[in-house]
């Protein structure tokens, strides 16, 4: 949670015991633990409230749900349960070829559409040539 090592841990606990002295330190963790806990119950309690009073209708929300960073998963790969979806994975092993190509057209409509011809060719344009600047019009700007 706090994403803490042991050497930090360690270390904290040093600073700690200098600051606050030997005598009140067991003291203060004992209150600091309460409060820890007195917390959780408190988050525990609004969830359940919370639960209650949105009635049955929402008897399986989920409050994790309401995260920015899960709503926007959702709204762009759909409900589906990607929890343990690693983009950097996906992404390595795309760039490896190891993934099959993913097909688009699930639908069965959309084998019958025939694809999408060339643009067309507009009279007088030609590609430019390899040294060839591209056409500036002062007008324009």
């Amino acid at each position: 949670m706090f994403n803490i090592g042991p050497l930090e841990f360690v270390v904290l606990a040093a600073v700690a015991l200098m600051v606050f002295g030997p005598d009140k330190l067991p003291q203060l963790t004992k209150d600091a633990a309460r409060m820890l806990r007195t917390m959780r119950d408190l988050a525990q309690g609004a969830r359940s409230q919370l639960n209650s009073e949105l009635g049955p209708e929402f008897a399986n929300f989920d409050l994790n749900s309401l995260n920015p960073r899960t709503a926007i998963r959702n709204a762009l790969l759909g409900d589906d349960d990607l929890t343990g979806l690693d983009p950097r994975e996906s992404i390595s092993r795309a760039l490896r070829g190891e993934d099959e190509p993913v097909n688009l057209s699930k639908h069965p409509m959309d084998a019958a559409t025939p694809p999408a011809s060339a643009p067309p060719v507009v009279p007088g344009s030609q590609p430019l040539g390899p040294r060839e600047a591209a056409p500036y019009d002062d007008d324009a700007t």
